[in-house]
């Protein structure tokens, strides 16, 4: 039995960036002998087990056969004659092909630091064709590594993938935990461009992919708009909000529940978290209010946060500021301080309505005899007047 460092821990080593989760692969043994060793398994699909102390990954080395579209398609086989090259030749980019032994030696039969050098993201084999979710890791892989550039031939191997329709195939899961992850990297339109020219944004998410490349200047900033988002680190939520500002399609309804019919079915399609869509939905529907800030009054404002339930969700609210902010600063070339300020405001009227004593104003409403809706509207005012001397502070100052 040999245990050999690999994958993304060997190739961030390298570039000196910080350290990644480290993982193993193992020769020379059996499931029966990691077992009787003490390591827990936990793979479901392959032999994967469990340090007992460290706790790290370790995988028998393992070929696969492709027998099915999709990301499931696949055949596993690991027993002791597999050879180390044999399990990092099925690996997605050369760069993550490479193993280190305990002294230290990395081992690197696919050219993985000659591509670190020349900053290429380039496939290991052929058989990068037959996982799709491989089109997702290159895109996120260059949303992270904003100087590396994707190989001409790797290119032409994720358009054959998206023409034979794999991408079709993958399943929700996957694709959101591919997207979300990139998202989360230093340059995040970066993974929305190597899948429209690829073909697979159109496949993915048809409802942004139309308007990608265009060089009008709103869709300029709206680009510029996701990787603020990256800069300012904002949660997850905030960024997928910016994302998907420009779905519009509103439909009106008795309640304020009804979200916009491009947006839902983006999010049912991908299983999207109820938290990111919730934030997106409110992007949609009152970022344009928000920054309307300059011209609405207390009683606005109020009506505003009841839609938003800011008293019960104060976190979410901020999301949405957050997001909201996000794409008003990246309008023109300005610093655009009056918005800053506006959304200084809307955080001061969220405190401070959100301050006020409902349970006090309340029980006075009950003492003057009022009863149900009435008392709702005695808190409602109450608010109000909380914003308006907001307001009237800023006037006198």
């Amino acid at each position: 039995m040999k245990a050999w460092k690999v994958g993304g821990a060997v190739r961030d080593a390298l570039l000196g960036r910080p350290d990644s989760d480290v993982d193993w692969v193992v020769t020379g043994t059996t499931p029966e002998a990691m077992r009787a060793a003490g390591y827990l398994p936990v793979g479901r699909d392959f032999p994967v087990f469990l340090h007992p102390v460290t706790h790290q990954e370790y995988a028998l080395a393992r070929t696969e056969r492709k027998t099915a579209p999709g990301y499931h398609g696949f055949v596993f086989h690991a027993d002791p004659g597999v050879t180390l090259e044999e399990d990092l030749q099925r690996r997605d980019l050369t760069i993550n092909a490479m193993a280190q032994d305990e002294a230290g030696t990395v081992i690197d039969p696919y050219g993985g630091q000659r591509d670190l050098q020349a900053r290429l993201l380039r496939h290991v084999s052929p058989a990068f064709t037959e996982d799709p979710v491989r089109i997702l890791r290159v895109a996120r892989f260059a949303a992270r590594f904003v100087d590396f550039q994707v190989a001409p031939e790797t290119q032409a191997l994720m358009q054959q993938m998206v023409n034979a329709g794999e991408v079709d195939a993958l399943v929700a899961e996957r694709v959101w935990q591919e997207l979300s992850r990139g998202l989360m990297e230093a340059q995040p339109s970066r993974m929305f461009d190597l899948l429209h020219h690829c073909g697979a944004l159109v496949r993915l998410i048809p409802e942004i992919a139309a308007d990608w490349s265009s060089d009008e200047p709103e869709t300029v900033r709206w680009r510029q708009a996701i990787d603020r988002a990256a800069r300012w680190e904002l949660p997850l939520p905030a960024r997928f909000a910016v994302v998907t500002q420009r779905l519009s399609g509103f439909e009106p309804a008795a309640d304020t529940t009804a979200s916009p019919a491009a947006l839902s079915t983006l999010c049912e399609r991908w299983r999207i978290p109820t938290d990111c869509r919730e934030v997106a939905e409110l992007v949609v529907r009152e970022c344009d209010t928000l920054c309307l800030d300059a011209v609405m009054d207390a009683e606005q404002r109020v009506q505003l946060l009841d839609r938003c339930d800011a008293w019960r969700r104060p976190e979410r609210f901020e999301l949405l500021l957050q997001a909201c902010e996000c794409i008003a600063r990246t309008e023109g070339s300005s610093p655009n301080r009056w918005q800053a300020a506006s959304f200084a405001r809307w955080r001061l009227a969220g405190v401070h309505a959100a301050a006020v004593d409902t349970g006090a104003v309340a029980a006075r409403a009950a003492a003057q005899g009022l009863r149900g809706p009435q008392i709702g509207s005695a808190i409602h005012d109450a608010r109000v007047l909380a914003v308006a001397g907001d307001l009237n502070d800023e006037v006198n100052d």
